[in-house]
């Protein structure tokens, strides 16, 4: 499924947002963990990432674990929608309280 430019820019939005209570996974390693834990409730990879099969295994694990994949096309946007300096090929939001 194609994202529109809207629902992306909401992506971002809900990253931002969950910055304030601690509950973003960043990076490839983390969001893994998160993602085999449990912990995640949304995971995020970026499209252009190369080799692209750093970040392959992230959407058979969510889908394995349920929880929701989606890809967003700039890894530079990603970063900095996580409050990172660099770009970043994975985020995840955790659940609340986790």
């Amino acid at each position: 499924m194609e994202l529109t430019k809207d629902i992306i820019e909401r992506i971002y939005s809900i990253i931002e947002d969950s910055r304030t209570d601690g509950r973003i996974r960043k990076g490839v390693n983390e969001v893994t963990k998160s993602l085999e834990r449990g912990e995640a409730k949304l995971s995020i990879v970026a499209t252009d990432v190369s080799p692209s099969e750093i970040i392959q295994h992230l959407a058979l694990l969510a889908k394995d674990k349920e929880i929701m994949h989606v890809e967003v096309p700039s890894k530079a946007e990603l970063g900095a929608a996580a409050g990172l300096p660099v770009a970043t090929a994975a985020v995840a939001i955790a659940r609340s309280g986790e």
